[in-house]
């Protein structure tokens, strides 16, 4: 590097044009999506799809009195955001109430299970990306 191009950005030796940067962009409008919650499907209304990611995140619809049972996420943190409706969120800690625009922090390793209002749930997840399941070949035992 020479000073005549001390105000260049490194680059590691690549040029700009062999690796195209990354571009935000919108995934999807939330409001339109959670409209009309009583027309829409129980499960997963959207998924993040974009290949490279490392986040995960899913725009889920419970119908009203519908449950995600109680279950305990030993390996990742989760965010929770609710986008419409309302329920109940359940720990051994107690009940906790579900409002449109609240945000919840599910630490792995918690126990929990959620319960739709009888305006149905429409929240959000997001949570680093799971690794990828891999086959792997058994190891024989040793004979001796």
């Amino acid at each position: 590097m020479t000073d005549d191009d001390a105000d260049e950005p490194f680059t590691g030796g690549l040029s700009a044009a062999s690796t195209p940067a990354p571009v935000p962009g919108l995934l999807c409008d939330i409001h339109a999506l959670t409209a009309a919650p009583e027309a829409a499907a129980a499960g997963a209304m959207w998924k993040l799809a974009e290949s490279g990611r490392q986040l995960d995140a899913n725009v889920v619809h419970l119908r009203p009195g519908r449950q995600v049972g109680t279950h305990t996420e030993p390996d990742l943190d989760v965010l929770l955001l609710v986008v419409s409706g309302a329920g109940t969120l359940t720990s051994p800690e107690g009940e906790q109430q579900l409002a449109a625009g609240s945000l919840y922090w599910l630490p792995h390793g918690s126990t929990r299970g959620l319960t739709a209002g009888d305006d149905g749930l429409s929240y959000l997840t997001v949570h680093r990306r799971r690794p990828g399941l891999q086959i792997r070949s058994r190891r024989r035992p040793e004979h001796s």
